[in-house]
């Protein structure tokens, strides 16, 4: 991850350090995230598949992919994205309505007929993509809305993530959501989930299921430890999570230290360990192993203590309660090989 305005860009040299000590250690997985990555401009990103190139082990395989809002992209990025295999998160609010209330560029006009055209441009061009949403305070009352606009756009693989932020004196902004509404926007999307499955990909879902089947889920939130990655600043700067870029919890730099020896320091351990540190609000909960406490920010992004129920608790709940029904005959259907 990395910041791209004129004062926060990665260097080469701060680039080709990343690339070469973590393919060292076998770590062949990249995520371009920023601000929004494809200011760099694309030639960054064809220096970041040379450096690939270069330092990859023979026979290793790489796995690049992009989280952008697709304002910027043109056919050349969508052959490049294409080339390279690039896997694309493309940012959709929903329908233009929607989409455009809080998307728009700097002359505050709407962002959603050019990101719909890249969607497009991406599909055209074999660009492998799927679509998160940042669910706020007025997408979140219109689930229906919001899925039938990505089904009926071909987008069969979503993620949906919930916007929390401080707004002062210990409540959240305006544009958050609270955890009831977020609650029964998941438990809405989930009964048309369960209506499609196995057509559709919702992410909160999917780990849901893998725990049913006794599998990990592919995701933190819903883990009981973190430090699965860490952030890469433009500068050379390691944090543990791309939610806690803040000096208490940063690593090292890798112009100063070993890669190698950022990663599996004892810091990272105890940000990981520290997922799993629970309160006797979560240590009581019926459903304490479906997310052992969410995601560490929850706990903490309107003055929490760590140990706290995640903010979206009731969400949750709402979720794991309703879902518990379905999951089970979901599972019982992956075992007899019907998904």
């Amino acid at each position: 991850m990395f910041a791209t305005s004129k004062q926060h860009r990665m260097s080469d040299a701060v680039l080709e350090t990343l690339i070469r000590d973590a393919m060292r250690m076998g770590i062949n997985t990249f995520s371009w995230q920023g601000g929004e990555p494809t200011m760099m401009g694309l030639d960054f990103f064809k220096r970041v598949v040379e450096l690939e190139m270069k330092h990859g082990l023979p026979g290793s395989s790489v796995a690049n992919a992009l989280q952008t809002n697709g304002t910027l992209l043109d056919s050349q990025w969508a052959r490049f994205l294409n080339e390279y295999r690039f896997l694309v998160g493309l940012s959709v609010d929903g329908p233009k309505r929607l989409h455009d209330f809080y998307r728009k560029d700097f002359q505050g006009k709407g962002t959603h007929s050019r990101v719909m055209q890249s969607a497009k441009l991406l599909r055209d061009n074999g660009v492998e993509f799927n679509v998160l949403a940042l669910i706020n305070n007025l997408n979140v009352k219109e689930p229906d809305a919001v899925y039938d606009f990505l089904l009926s756009n071909q987008v069969y693989f979503m993620q949906f993530v919930p916007c929390v932020e401080p707004g002062g004196k210990g409540a959240a902004a305006s544009f958050s959501i609270t955890p009831e509404d977020y609650g029964e926007f998941l438990v809405r999307v989930f009964d048309r989930w369960v209506a499609d499955f196995p057509n559709v990909s919702i992410r909160d879902f999917d780990d849901l299921l893998m725990r049913e089947i006794g599998e990990k889920p592919g995701t933190c939130t819903v883990s009981d430890r973190c430090g699965s990655y860490v952030v890469v600043e433009h500068n050379g700067d390691v944090f543990v999570c791309d939610f806690f870029v803040v000096s208490r919890w940063r690593l090292g730099n890798i112009m100063e230290t070993p890669f190698r020896e950022i990663v599996l320091s004892e810091k990272l351990e105890e940000f990981a360990r520290a997922k799993s540190v629970l309160g006797p609000v979560c240590e009581r909960c019926a459903f304490v192993n479906k997310c052992y406490g969410g995601c560490q920010k929850h706990r903490i992004v309107l003055g929490g203590e760590p140990t706290d129920p995640s903010y979206f608790c009731k969400a949750y709940k709402m979720l794991f309660k309703h879902a518990e029904p379905a999951m089970g005959a979901l599972a019982e259907r992956i075992k007899r090989g019907g998904a």
